[in-house]
């Protein structure tokens, strides 16, 4: 049996959407986009275009929600599936968008360059318990309009797995999608095969800004998946309320359900979010507070009610080092969200309030990853009845080291971490050298970077990846992209 965690009664989460849609429809939203309000209109949507304020019908929102796809697929740079959101599987990505990475050497976080990104896919690459990667990283060595569709190409260009990215600007769009094009030759191919996820986040409270507005319409076009990012603060720019915060993310993503489904009926995406709680005593958004990850549980509860996937940034900590407390947060929360069901779990790799990676954080989290797939197996009878049998060989041999029983089932039953997880006995660790986590960490990172090899993309889609690329680049007054490694 899969064990399970539940927030919410099936009857309060009617009550939270119920709650939610009167807000749409009689307070409605700020919508700061011309297309967006057009669209919305001739949709039978209450429009002041004077104020960009959208009011929407009980009808829309409906008909938005049963248009919405309860599950779909993601796909590899090589078109094999790597997805299927649906139901409580669940899969984790690396937290996104960092301005500053931990520097194992210095102890210290600075501003990640092109080589700190390029390391950071190559070690993804090989972590078996992420299933895709993120834009992790914001490189500050190229010129900020090009970052998104930078870290983009050299995700594609460097590994193997899909990409949950996103796009700051509208411009930026159409350059992520030609890098796409790129790698699957046309458009129904790419509607065939999703290579990437698109974050998409409203402004709290109930608002949507120009950029991000068109980047639902413009992912919708191309049905390239979304994921939905609404992030209420509680007691600060939400209810204080768990419930009323959980009220205002409802409000915000059915709005952004309904733009995506007018724009193209199907448009898979992902019911998602990065909500958090306001600590007044630091002025801080923790994302790693217990209240942070039971708002993501529930409203994960409230997607799947509604039958679509799920997405939450959770199980990623607010501490600035790779320490106790790194561990305490991204520990509860993975744990949280695997058994909540969250489909795409987000935030492996991050510390400081999403605001820094760190790759030796990410082998460690590959590994917690891991313990959490072993977990939602739950626990099932392996030839255990009768037991007599069993206990018969254990009384006479007086071990089971090698039995039958216990080569056939060893390997299900019990999840054996790499070498950044420490099980040895004190003697064999200080035989060993006695290393911290954080050196094991490191290491491990080094080994993953000394057995990287490039991903199998044909010669010309390279070609045509860095072509894009560096067109984008002088485009924006950028003569030459930053030196890469050859391999």
């Amino acid at each position: 049996m899969r064990p399970k965690i539940r927030f919410l009664s099936d009857q309060l989460i009617q009550q939270i959407i119920a709650e939610a849609k009167q807000l749409l429809c009689t307070l409605g939203v700020e919508m700061q986009n011309r297309h967006a309000l057009d669209l919305l209109a001739d949709a039978g949507a209450q429009v002041d275009f004077k104020k960009w304020q959208i009011r929407f019908t009980d009808k829309l929102i409906d008909d938005a929600v049963k248009s919405t796809p309860s599950s779909f697929k993601l796909f590899d740079t090589l078109g094999v599936e790597t997805h299927q959101f649906e139901g409580d599987k669940v899969y984790f990505t690396p937290g996104s968008a960092a301005l500053h990475i931990l520097d194992h050497q210095s102890g210290q976080i600075r501003k990640p360059l092109t080589a700190d990104y390029i390391q950071y896919v190559k070690v993804v690459s090989q972590l078996n318990y992420i299933a895709s990667q993120s834009t992790a990283l914001i490189p500050s060595d190229v010129h900020e309009n090009i970052s998104d569709s930078y870290r983009l190409f050299l995700s594609l260009l460097y590994g193997r797995k899909p990409v949950v990215t996103g796009a700051f600007t509208i411009e930026a769009f159409r350059i992520m999608k030609e890098l796409q094009l790129a790698v699957r030759g046309t458009e129904s191919a790419l509607r065939e095969k999703p290579l990437t996820i698109f974050s998409c986040c409203p402004t709290s409270p109930l608002k949507w800004s120009e950029v991000t507005s068109q980047n639902v319409m413009d992912c919708a076009q191309y049905s390239i998946p979304i994921e939905l990012i609404a992030m209420p603060l509680s007691g600060f720019i939400a209810p204080v309320s768990l419930v009323g915060s959980l009220i205002q993310h409802t409000a915000e993503t059915l709005s952004g359900i309904v733009l995506s489904q007018l724009s193209r009926p199907g448009t898979p995406l992902l019911y998602g979010g990065s909500p958090a709680i306001f600590d007044v005593r630091y002025e801080t958004t923790p994302m790693g507070a217990i209240e942070t990850m039971m708002i993501d549980c529930a409203y994960n509860e409230i997607g799947k009610y509604m039958g679509i996937p799920t997405q939450a940034y959770i199980s990623l900590s607010d501490a600035k080092n790779l320490d106790a407390q790194a561990g305490m947060e991204s520990g509860m929360g993975a744990t949280l969200a695997v058994l909540a069901g969250i489909n795409s779990i987000s935030g492996p790799g991050m510390i400081d309030f999403e605001s820094c990676q760190s790759l030796e954080k990410l082998v460690l989290d590959n590994e917690l990853s891991g313990m959490c797939y072993r977990l939602v197996k739950g626990i099932e009878p392996r030839q255990d009845f009768p037991a007599q049998p069993i206990f018969e060989e254990l009384l006479q041999e007086q071990h089971l080291l090698i039995s039958e029983h216990t080569r056939r089932y060893l390997r299900e039953e019990h999840f054996f971490p790499g070498p950044v997880i420490d099980r040895a006995n004190r003697a064999r660790w200080r035989e060993e050298g006695g290393q911290t986590l954080g050196d094991r960490a490191h290491a491990q990172v080094q080994k993953f970077l000394k057995s990287y090899r490039l991903p199998e993309l044909s010669p010309d889609i390279m070609k045509s990846l860095v072509q894009l690329m560096e067109q984008e680049a002088s485009r924006v007054g950028q003569d030459r992209l930053p030196e890469r490694p050859e391999n």
